[in-house]
């Protein structure tokens, strides 16, 4: 593959698995990052047209709840409007490229409730502000496939586990806190929010393997148009029995702490997703193993190393 590649929040949690993911896959790309406000109409049509791109990774978001639960207009304008002016700036200046969309298994929320997992036929129900824009973006994105071609690959990857995972999520928060405590920075008190939400979850590896999977098929002619893909495990994980195996994988001891801030009002009891569309049209599993989800929350950051 010799193609142009654009990746918006390429410097993100996936963005910096992803880039070097596609390198190794595929020498010949010439890949760049998306610099700038994506929520700026004139920001992204200069990237548009200088990168002339034939295909764009749409990663860039506010993908923290309690970011965007501070700030709603900021989080719309990222993450819808910014995706819109992404889609419309594509369809009059790169008509032929493809875009791929990272969305988010948060969308399905109050459809969990059902206790089965999801597929991509399953209502969008989201819960939270953040689960509402990803939700928003992706089904105007799907509306612009279908009315005026937009060549469109939507992602709907579940909770993601990986080296130097953000605080704002909650396996990251409770991984840097325990290497902080590790490293004598902090007393041995470790402060968590609801430990009784199961989760599914998959290593970011996987989700970027995904996506290398996706680049292939689009080189050969052979990913439909317009698809929708869950990435997930099909099985969930109680949080508190993680962190109970990350706190025994540390060796550290600590002592719990709950703190109400932390806790959701909206939080879903259980969430599952069912990923048999990305095995039918990606050949696609997670193989990571849980193990190895553990030893890489608690591997040191890149500028600790």
């Amino acid at each position: 593959m010799a193609a142009r590649i654009l990746i918006t929040g390429a410097s993100g949690f996936v963005g910096r698995a992803l880039h070097p993911a596609i390198n190794a896959a595929f020498p010949d790309a010439i890949i760049r990052p998306f610099i700038g406000d994506i929520a700026q109409r004139s920001v992204v049509v200069d990237a548009i047209t200088r990168a002339r791109a034939d295909i764009v990774i749409h990663l860039a978001a506010i993908a923290a709840v309690p970011q965007a639960q501070r700030d709603l207009a900021r989080c719309f304008d990222v993450n819808l409007t910014g995706t819109l002016h992404l889609a419309e700036t594509m369809l009059t200046h790169t008509p032929h490229a493809w875009l791929i969309y990272f969305g988010s298994g948060d969308c399905y929320g109050a459809s969990f409730k059902s206790g089965q997992p999801v597929s991509e036929m399953t209502a969008l129900a989201p819960l939270n502000s953040y689960a509402a824009s990803k939700a928003a973006a992706d089904l105007t994105l799907g509306a612009l496939a279908a009315e005026r071609g937009l060549r469109l690959l939507r992602l709907r990857p579940f909770n993601q586990i990986g080296p130097a995972m953000p605080e704002s999520y909650a396996m990251g928060s409770f991984a840097a806190q325990l290497k902080r405590i590790g490293a004598g920075m902090a007393p041995p008190i470790l402060n968590v929010g609801n430990l009784d939400a199961e989760r599914d979850m998959i290593h970011v590896n996987d989700v970027t393997a995904a996506v290398v999977r996706a680049l292939a098929r689009i080189d050969a002619g052979t990913l439909p148009d317009n698809l929708v893909l869950n990435l997930a495990s099909g099985q969930s994980r109680r949080i508190g029995t993680m962190l109970n195996d990350l706190i025994a994988q540390s060796g550290l001891a600590v002592t719990i702490e709950a703190d109400p801030a932390r806790m959701r009002p909206s939080d879903i009891p259980r969430a599952v997703g069912d990923a048999s569309a990305a095995r039918q049209h990606l050949n696609w599993e997670p193989i990571i193993s849980y193990q190895q989800f553990l030893s890489d929350l608690l591997a040191p950051n890149a500028d600790q190393r």
